[in-house]
């Protein structure tokens, strides 16, 4: 059976801890290799090797800087093929998905090429006699990333490529899911010009992570995953005095109005709740159709499409629309949920728990379920269930179906769908949830906005890429310089105001 290893100072390296965790193929239930859980000493050697490396790096001209962004952009492309194909066989999403994770990825790091932009502070001259101000902004130090299994490039690029474009070094703790592509990502880096060191990747449980959270070393963290580690994430980065931005879960509604376009409402349904198998932070998880005749009409154009839908392992073709889920755990967790929703008295429309995949039986995969007639109390309501279930809430009113949004505990995403553009500006404005679509299901911004929820959806004060993350990344030092004119004579005990 094949070990991975941990990448540290610009090498594959072997774990030493002696203890392993299980790569599984989604799509047939087998070990494909091993991978090395990191025990707290290699850990530790792996955070001081990066903080003998990062002042070299942080004393590098942005510009330099962003010129290896810049080359990780082509090489990033020309391994796309190889990258994806990586990405589905340990995630089990399709190729057409495992491109679109990549691609997201790269989208941030083309926006790091603008680093200098960025990282420019201000100046203000004669702020007093003979007196200048100006600000700086420079590198935490060395962070530490403690990444997801559902988009094993598109989140580490997310956070690891600001980070570096600022001058720090990373410690990079990928899921132990599906830690191929950042161990790829890691050695592409390095091809770019990134100095050896600058990046790590250890790969870990939570003997890892705690030992990036008490680490004096590590000056910031970043964090996405589930709500309450979360919380125990924050809370313990927070107490040991470190910056830290903590993404968890979430349950996004999407309002149908009875004036929407209910194909186009129908299809956006689907792809935002199936895609990916459901497992997406931003995948719609909730349909809110306002009025019974809305909603009527909604499950009849759902059903056709759902029970249309083609489930299957990556290498079946590109028109695979959902492939497994990540674990056997996962799976049963999902069925499990399902079941609930059933015994609490939901109405489940499209029912696949029997699915089985004619010579992948032994595979993780879950059909497509919808559900009616949802209420709240329910399981299947509060809980992220991240698999491929769509619920339906049915509101009476407008005013009914906002509340249902803004009274979840989580806030990542949300959407409506209307051809009035009065209900879908009050909407935008009233709603307490961090991105907000019109017409859009999956409303993630682009590079150069900021990507983050509220309520129990995040922990912390900025979000991911865009502007907030150069700010996340970096601290503003400021200056007072005094260059007097003429020889001075006699000490000064205050500071002169300007005539």
């Amino acid at each position: 059976m094949q070990e991975l290893g941990h990448f540290i100072n610009g090498n594959i390296v072997s774990g030493t801890s002696g203890r392993f965790d299980d790569v599984f193929n989604p799509a047939t239930g087998e070990v494909q290799y091993k991978c090395p859980m990191a025990s707290a000493s290699e850990t530790t050697d792996a955070i001081e090797k990066a903080a003998a490396a990062q002042p070299a790096w942080g004393a590098t001209n942005p510009q330099k800087r962003a010129r290896v962004m810049m080359a990780m952009v082509g090489l990033m492309n020309r391994d796309m093929d190889k990258l994806a194909e990586a990405l589905s066989r340990e995630h089990g999403k399709t190729i057409p998905d495992a491109k679109g994770d990549l691609q997201r990825g790269l989208e941030v790091i083309e926006y790091c090429v603008g680093a200098p932009q960025m990282l420019k502070g201000e100046f203000t001259d004669s702020a007093g006699p003979g007196i200048d101000m100006y600000s700086m902004r420079q590198p935490l130090g060395v962070v530490g990333s403690i990444m997801p299994f559902n988009f094993p490039a598109m989140m580490p690029l997310w956070h690891v490529g600001p980070a570096l474009a600022c001058g720090n070094a990373v410690v990079l703790k990928p899921s132990e899911r599906d830690p191929s592509v950042p161990l790829m990502l890691a050695e592409l880096f390095v091809e770019a010009g990134l100095p050896e060191g600058v990046f790590q990747v250890v790969n870990g449980d939570r003997e890892a992570v705690d030992t990036i959270l008490d680490s004096e070393i590590i000056q910031g963290v970043s964090f996405v995953g589930s709500t309450p580690i979360a919380q125990y994430i924050y809370s313990r980065a927070t107490a040991n005095g470190k910056r830290a931005q903590c993404f968890g879960g979430a349950k996004n509604h999407m309002i149908v109005m009875p004036d929407a376009d209910l194909d186009q409402a129908a299809d956006a349904l689907v792809g935002a709740g199936f895609g990916a198998a459901g497992e997406r932070c931003m995948a719609i998880s909730v349909a809110v159709p306002v009025g019974e005749e809305t909603a009527d009409k909604l499950i009849e154009k759902l059903i056709p499409r759902i029970e249309k839908l083609k489930v299957g392992p990556y290498t079946a073709g590109d028109d695979v629309d959902l492939g497994p889920v990540v674990t056997a755990a996962a799976k049963d967790r999902i069925l499990g949920l399902i079941q609930s929703g059933v015994d609490q008295g939901a109405t489940l429309v499209v029912d696949n728990r029997d699915f089985k995949l004619q010579g992948y039986e032994d595979g993780f995969f879950v059909g497509a379920h919808l559900f009616d007639h949802v209420t709240p109390d329910m399981d299947i309501y509060k809980q992220e269930i991240f698999g491929p279930v769509l619920s339906t809430v049915r509101a009476g009113t407008y005013e009914e179906a906002l509340k249902l949004a803004m009274d979840h505990e989580y806030g990542n995403g949300t959407a409506i769908f209307t051809r009035d553009g009065d209900t879908a500006r009050d909407f935008a404005s009233r709603v307490n949830i961090g991105m907000v679509g019109i017409n859009v299901p999956i409303p993630v911004p682009l590079a150069y906005h900021t990507f983050g929820g509220w309520k129990k959806s995040m922990f912390g004060d900025l979000n991911q890429h865009g502007p907030d993350s150069f700010k996340f990344y970096t601290r503003t030092k400021t200056v007072t310089s005094r260059w007097p004119s003429g020889i001075k004579e006699g000490g000064e005990f205050n500071f002169k105001a300007m005539d």
